[in-house]
């Protein structure tokens, strides 16, 4: 079957939207640097509420994004990591940040620009 995200049936859209999400794509690359406990990663991806952290975490969970490993003690304790397909995808969003983070000074000329002319 070829997959086509254009079209409207296609089984990658949803999967497309959990990572390119503003949260999916924070969690990802937050990941990208090695394992994290929930806690941690929320920390980390600053401004996520636990609730939409879970559902991210579920969805990428559920695409083969990320990893869940439940550890049997007490308390209990949840480590999430990439699978190899989690790490190829955030070393591409990893690239496209970096690229933003790098031409801001631009966007923000633009935005000025833009603004200035609204």
């Amino acid at each position: 079957m070829d997959y086509n995200v254009f079209a409207k049936a296609c089984p990658s859209r949803p999967t497309l939207e959990h990572i390119t999400g503003r949260w999916g794509s924070l969690t990802l690359t937050a990941l990208a640097d090695g394992q994290l406990r929930f806690n941690e990663l929320r920390r980390r991806v600053d401004g996520v509420s636990e609730k939409m952290l879970s559902q991210t975490l579920q969805a990428l969970e559920r695409d083969g994004l990320v990893l869940r490993e439940a550890q049997n003690t007490n308390p209990p304790r949840v480590d999430y990591s990439l699978t190899p397909l989690g790490r190829e995808t955030a070393e591409r969003l990893l690239a496209l940040i970096h690229l933003l983070e790098g031409r801001m000074p631009e966007v923000l000329e633009a935005q000025r620009l833009y603004d200035a002319r609204a």
